[in-house]
């Protein structure tokens, strides 16, 4: 299989947003989608891009103590996780982690790098980094065909 990968410039929130929509509007059933970077690098803001696009109206958090947050769309439930509080990986054991890995669910997990050995591979992953003092950068890399297909639709769609 061949790794997609696609580089955007984000040039403040409402980028992040779009960047999130546009992943909604191309993902599939059983996606895992791993976020990555620094505090306040806009997970969460992408997340609510995400989450926006399926229709949610409320606000969106940021699951840092409940570990995560389910949210019910038709046929698809989507999970948006947060692993800053983890204390050691195999807690994610204990909760049943490998019970929202499902068929039509969609992951999101913030953090993720807390939770290797026990999380199963990412279909892609998104890494956001700061990028001067009002921009970020947001590297996409895909790991599986339903990643590669996914993150083609959202490298050829228009704007960030």
């Amino acid at each position: 299989m061949r790794t997609v990968q696609g580089d955007m410039v984000l040039r403040g929130e409402d980028d992040t947003l779009r960047l999130g929509q546009k992943l909604a509007r191309s993902v599939y059933a059983g996606e895992k989608i791993y976020l990555h970077g620094d505090l306040g690098a806009g997970k969460t803001t992408l997340v609510r891009g995400f989450l926006q696009a399926m229709g949610h109206k409320g606000a969106v958090r940021s699951p840092t103590y409940s570990l995560v947050e389910h949210y019910f769309y038709k046929n698809l439930r989507v999970f948006h996780f947060d692993l800053y509080r983890l204390g050691d990986a195999s807690e994610l054991e204990y909760m049943g982690i490998r019970d929202y890995f499902f068929g039509n669910s969609v992951c999101l997990v913030e953090w993720a790098d807390r939770g290797r050995g026990v999380l199963p591979a990412a279909d892609i992953e998104v890494k956001l980094e700061y990028s001067g003092t009002a921009s970020r950068r947001a590297h996409l890399e895909s790991h599986t065909a339903k990643g590669q297909s996914l993150l083609q639709k959202v490298l050829n769609s228009p704007g960030p």
